[in-house]
């Protein structure tokens, strides 16, 4: 019996890390302070590996997240109290769990957690880090986003996202930064980096860079629930806020469409529109109006028009191509990115046909940080199929199956290659 409890248990537990540890981390961080952010790490592990243990045995609690919390906190005043100084502080300790629990407002043991990760996640972009490390901390602390997937969000080598999280934590840990949203004249300095990993969050969401799902319908919710409150809140309403906000909406209307009933992928002429959430729809539209207030313009805002034209072409074949292409070409020139460029190929090849697609390709087939994006070969494939020219187009989805990619795009891709009809060498020189 207990061995049928064992993966219930383990995938509620999974769900739980992936869902509940950024903000374990970021309330402990409140508690014992962000000094002690090696200790806070330490201690969700093990409570997830405690609970992994106990509730196998014992069965889940009526609050599973409260019990973590409560269990964390406990086990991390365990570690304190094997400290030779810690009897000697235990009194100021007191105190000072006491007062920084006050000052969390409504948040205690049993209660969700408020603000603690909003906080965490300015703190860990606190101008004394590094720009290139703040997104890796913030995604890492807050997000418990894994090494492997950060490295996969900004297209790096691992080791080099390792070293960026060691030198980022150290300064997180000697810099003295408080655990706090900023005063105003503090904010914009650190807004921009805490919008780029609730961008990063979402796009890890709607598209899992590995694994059995290619939707992780968890992260797009909290990667809008955090964009929801820094729209809600005055200090950081600001156009941007809403772009980000309003894009994350467009795009998470689709969700529901983009895997079949077995989970498998389909591209957007293949979705069932109908299945779009017209709700989304309707708020990301008024987040987008919203946006255009002031003169600033981003590339959140670029990208939110890119998602309302999908979203306003009631089928696949009324998408307006060409002017698809121009904002590709707007976003481009504010953030040049290899991405964006694959991107505008595909309007391209849609607008001009595919030979234009191709020869748009051809300009970024040889930058090195697309070296193991399988979307590059496959995007080509694609259009080599639309051309006839088969047998190309194998070789490209052959390519694109040995680079890395979650399970449902990798049953895609299979379905595609079989669908050009062309023999393995193998067969053939049977």
């Amino acid at each position: 019996m207990i061995a049928a409890q064992e993966q219930p248990v383990r995938e509620l537990v999974e769900h739980l890390f992936r869902h509940e540890a950024g903000a374990m981390l970021a309330w402990l961080c409140r508690v014992f302070g962000l000094k002690k952010i090696d200790l806070a790490e330490e201690v969700v592990q093990d409570t997830m590996l405690q609970a992994l243990r106990q509730w196998s045995f014992a069965g889940v609690p009526a609050e599973p997240a409260a019990w973590l919390r409560r269990t964390a906190r406990n086990r991390a005043i365990d570690i304190l109290r094997r400290q030779s100084a810690f009897h000697k502080r235990e009194p100021v300790l007191a105190e000072m769990f006491q007062a920084r629990q006050q000052a969390a407002g409504s948040t205690t043991l049993d209660d969700p957690i408020a603000d603690d990760q909003l906080a965490m996640m300015f703190a860990c972009c606190h101008p004394a880090i590094p720009a290139d490390a703040r997104v890796a901390l913030t995604l890492k602390t807050v997000s418990a986003f894994s090494v492997v997937e950060i490295a996969r969000a900004f297209l790096m080598p691992q080791a080099t996202i390792a070293q960026r999280l060691v030198r980022a934590k150290r300064l997180l840990v000697e810099s003295g930064i408080e655990l706090s949203v900023p005063p105003a004249a503090e904010l914009g300095q650190r807004l921009d980096s805490v919008l780029q990993v609730i961008y990063l969050v979402f796009n890890e969401g709607y598209t899992a860079h590995h694994g059995e799902d290619l939707v992780r319908q968890d992260l797009c919710s909290e990667a809008v629930r955090l964009a929801q409150q820094l729209a809600g809140d005055p200090s950081t309403s600001r156009p941007k806020v809403h772009a980000l906000l309003a894009l994350m909406l467009l795009q998470g209307s689709r969700l529901p469409a983009r895997v079949d009933s077995r989970g498998d992928l389909l591209l957007l002429p293949e979705q069932d529109r109908t299945l779009w959430d017209t709700g989304l729809i309707a708020e990301g539209m008024q987040h987008l109006e919203e946006s255009s207030t002031g003169k600033e313009l981003t590339t959140y805002h670029v990208q939110a028009a890119i998602a309302a034209v999908h979203a306003a072409s009631p089928r696949h074949e009324d998408t307006d191509w060409r002017y698809l292409v121009d904002l590709y070409d707007q976003l481009d020139s504010m953030e040049p990115s290899p991405i964006v460029r694959l991107n505008r190929a595909v309007a391209l090849g849609m607008a001009s046909g595919p030979e234009a697609g191709l020869a748009a390709l051809t300009q970024i087939e040889n930058d090195r940080s697309l070296a193991n994006y399988y979307l590059l070969p496959a995007v080509r494939a694609d259009m080599l199929v639309r051309l006839g020219r088969f047998e190309e187009a194998a070789d490209d989805y052959r390519r694109a199956l040995a680079l890395p990619c979650s399970e449902p795009e990798r049953r895609f891709l299979a379905r595609r290659l079989e669908a050009c009809g062309v023999p393995t060498a193998a067969t053939r020189d049977a």
